[in-house]
């Protein structure tokens, strides 16, 4: 299989907009981390732990759904509000699968979809 050449990721720690980017085209995907924010009101009493282990699950598992995609790149920006994007580039540098790609973090403001657009065509120019 052929690695496409770029992509756009705009993360905080509940969405992901993966933007493939190609000659001006962008093809938007989404990735949505299984976190409830209703969840937030589960009574605590006893369950903390229970509540802290499933909050870490689910964002191992949102992590692991854009560092798959990754791989079919070889350039990749990370961007957004957060520190989602240094978190998840902090978990892409411990494995060796991903030597060979090109990625870039950088911090951006919460962001429409066309800005999103605007960036990434913007840095990859």
């Amino acid at each position: 299989m052929t690695k496409k050449n770029k992509l756009g990721i705009w993360m905080d720690h509940s969405n992901a907009y993966l933007m493939d980017y190609n000659s001006d085209l962008i093809t938007t995907s989404y990735i949505v981390s299984g976190k409830n924010h209703n969840e937030n009101e589960e009574k605590w009493d006893g369950h903390e732990k229970h509540v802290h282990t499933k909050e870490q699950h689910q964002q191992s598992s949102f992590y692991k759904k854009i560092s798959d995609k990754i791989l079919n790149y070889q350039e990749v920006i990370l961007f957004g509000p957060t520190d989602a994007r240094n978190e998840l580039k902090n978990l892409i540098d411990k494995d060796h699968h991903y030597e060979g790609i090109k990625i870039e973090v950088l911090s951006s403001d919460k962001m429409t979809e066309p800005q999103m657009h605007d960036f990434i065509r913007e840095y990859f120019k």
